[in-house]
């Protein structure tokens, strides 16, 4: 059928890939909230910024309630996050969080990838100090002013406020709100209270020290760790500190 059909597949073959991880972190998320906070949006923040990020991601809703099913079951298992450290090779330093129900199994698998790609797995803080721990928030610009609404939201914990473009002629702009780990639960709740629609919410951890990296040869190198930690089904995010 020529070569574009195959790439067209290929990369219809990826998009679909990566929806089914995304929707799969997601689950693990709902029930992660779910064991904690119990099954009531209402009462459950973190269920409910679970549910939020779902619907953003065009999760349909019968695995959402799939997902809530699932985690209400008591035969279902508690996923322990557990963080990892690292570096990939030319010292780029990575951070990978996990939700496993297998933590022997986990730990085996990660330290393969960095062996198997010449990286070097590290000890429990010899990564981490790299990385600030922030929350982010992202609602519909429409008419509000940026600068106005970080003035509102600095109280509640807000540290940066900025527009993020739509990717698309037809899509709508978003305004991006940032704060520290611990500011999480105070930001949601003053977004909510001032009748503002959270699309999708959660923590990025950005690098306060980064490594710059301008050859081909060792980009592809980092690349290839990252894309072997990425696929595995017990991984939930992965950040580095290449620029």
């Amino acid at each position: 059928m020529g070569r574009a059909f195959e790439f067209r597949k290929a990369r219809k073959f990826k998009r679909w890939a990566a929806m089914a991880k995304t929707f799969s972190r997601i689950g693990k998320d709902i029930v992660i909230a779910i064991k904690s906070g119990g099954a009531d949006p209402d009462t459950n923040s973190a269920l409910r910024a679970c549910i939020q990020n779902a619907r953003a991601a065009n999760m349909p809703k019968e695995n959402i309630a799939r997902a809530i099913k699932k985690a209400t079951d008591k035969d279902t298992s508690d996923y322990k996050q557990i963080l990892f450290e690292g570096y990939a090779p030319h010292g780029v330093a990575i951070l990978i969080e996990t939700a496993t129900d297998n933590n022997n199994r986990t730990v085996a698998n990660i330290r393969s990838y960095f062996n198997k790609c010449n990286g070097s797995m590290g000890t429990s803080g010899s990564v981490s100090f790299m990385f600030d721990n922030n929350c982010q928030f992202k609602i519909l610009k429409g008419e509000l002013d940026p600068e106005e609404l970080e003035l509102e939201f600095i109280d509640f914990g807000a540290e940066e406020v900025f527009v993020e473009e739509a990717e698309e002629d037809d899509g709508a702009d978003h305004i991006m709100i940032y704060g520290s780990f611990e500011n999480f639960g105070s930001l949601q709740k003053a977004l909510e209270d001032k009748g503002f629609e959270i699309i999708s919410s959660g923590f990025e951890r950005t690098p306060n020290i980064t490594k710059a990296i301008t050859d081909d040869q060792q980009q592809a190198d980092i690349d290839k760790l990252l894309e072997r930690i990425e696929e595995d089904d017990d991984v939930q995010n992965v950040f580095h500190n290449m620029v």
